[in-house]
């Protein structure tokens, strides 16, 4: 066999210790779990940033709250995250009102919705960085392993050249490297959701700051 097949990627991972197998699989599994997190979470922020937007719009150009809330309940299940926050709202001073009112079980109902729907929004954003912080030491372990395999088995031979150790350091190599392509985009997804939920997370506090005053004066009338 020539040295080119001999140092395929193909050939290299077949031929790998078992250990070195096993990390390799592990490492694309988490590489294939941590993608598909990645593509469900960007949906799911990019759905809830372009709600966010299009309700602010509706929020501050509707004539009543009452239509408003209306038209979030008949769309609940497309609702944003700051739909859901003002429905809560909403709800809340609706149940106050007919008590003579207080701001803080509104603001208290408006908070709670809030943590809900980020804890939503947060969901899997922890597996993604553990994905990035740990796989390189995975690829790096098997890395380790292969490289004492390769040269252990250069105690049996009278006589070690590069043909020898090659394949056994570049099996061993692979491991880092898949060990890389499954961190990297995992910490790049992780930090970009982060930015995006912590600017939604801001959009929202925002709105409920300003809702809170807003009902405080329709309390106070």
């Amino acid at each position: 066999m020539s040295q080119t097949a001999d140092l395929s990627l193909t050939h290299l991972v077949l031929q790998a210790s078992l250990p070195v197998q096993l990390v390799m699989a592990l490492l694309v599994g988490l590489s294939l779990l941590s993608w598909y997190w990645i593509f469900l979470k960007m949906l799911h922020i990019r759905a809830a940033r372009r709600a966010t937007q299009r309700f602010e719009v509706q929020f501050w150009n509707a004539a009543r709250l009452d239509q408003l809330a209306e038209r979030v309940e008949a769309r609940l299940d497309q609702a944003g995250p700051m739909e859901l926050v003002f429905l809560a709202g909403y709800r809340e001073w609706l149940r106050q009102r007919e008590r003579g009112g207080a701001i803080d079980s509104i603001r208290r109902a408006m908070q709670v919705a809030y943590q809900r729907e980020l804890d939503a929004l947060e969901a899997h954003l922890a597996f993604l960085a553990s994905v990035g912080s740990v796989s390189p030491y995975i690829g790096l372990f098997g890395t380790v392993w292969g490289i004492m395999n390769a040269f252990r088995g250069l105690a049996n031979m009278t006589t070690a050249t590069l043909a020898h150790v090659a394949p056994g350091i570049a099996e061993a190599l692979i491991a880092t490297a898949i060990g890389l392509f499954a961190a990297i985009p995992a910490v790049i997804a992780y930090n970009r959701f982060t930015h995006d939920i912590e600017r939604l997370s801001v959009k929202i506090e925002t709105f409920i700051d300003e809702m809170t005053n807003l009902l405080q004066r329709q309390i106070g009338r």
